[in-house]
């Protein structure tokens, strides 16, 4: 299930946040109380889907959503949330289209976990300021760009939740 919003309110758990990006997706966590969100991984797009699961009433699961489904069950996550790349105008191009698509694929992997999208604007431009001010630059930054990125948006989530 996708959905903008939760259904049922804050409750306590692990929540975790993807940036859904062309090459790689990047992975944060938050805490249980939903206080601090910290980088996990980030993983290579894949473009071949998973053995077992091409059968043609089914979407393709790529491995990085595998590898997305096996974090939500180390952790115990209880919602997983996907950055939608909307423009600064407020409307939503090609990239929000494969961040959707994105999500219904996960969303199908992981049920009964939901799957939440939330606005991700800015969330790569604020990850490189910060990378940028603690001197991380060129190649060790594309390495990590996508995990602060999702720490990004689901410290961004995890806040607006608790202030309302």
């Amino acid at each position: 299930m996708v959905t903008a919003q939760p259904d049922d309110g804050w409750r306590r758990g692990v929540r975790l946040g993807v940036d859904v990006g062309a090459v790689r997706v990047g992975i944060a966590r938050c805490d249980p109380d939903g206080i601090l969100a910290t980088p996990v991984a980030t993983l290579a797009r894949d473009a071949g889907p998973v053995e077992g699961k091409t059968d043609s009433d089914k979407p393709h699961v790529f491995r990085d959503m595998q590898q997305i489904a096996e974090y939500v069950r180390e952790y115990e996550a209880v919602e997983v949330i996907v950055g939608l790349p909307v423009t600064l105008a407020g409307s939503e191009g090609i990239a929000a289209h494969h961040a959707r698509t994105y999500a219904q694929v996960l969303g199908k992997l992981i049920d009964p976990v939901p799957v939440v999208l939330t606005d991700e604007r800015m969330s790569t431009v604020a990850a490189t300021r910060r990378l940028s001010e603690r001197g991380v630059r060129g190649k060790r930054q594309r390495a990590v760009i996508d995990q602060v990125a999702a720490v990004e948006i689901l410290q961004q989530w995890v806040d607006k939740r608790r202030r309302t």
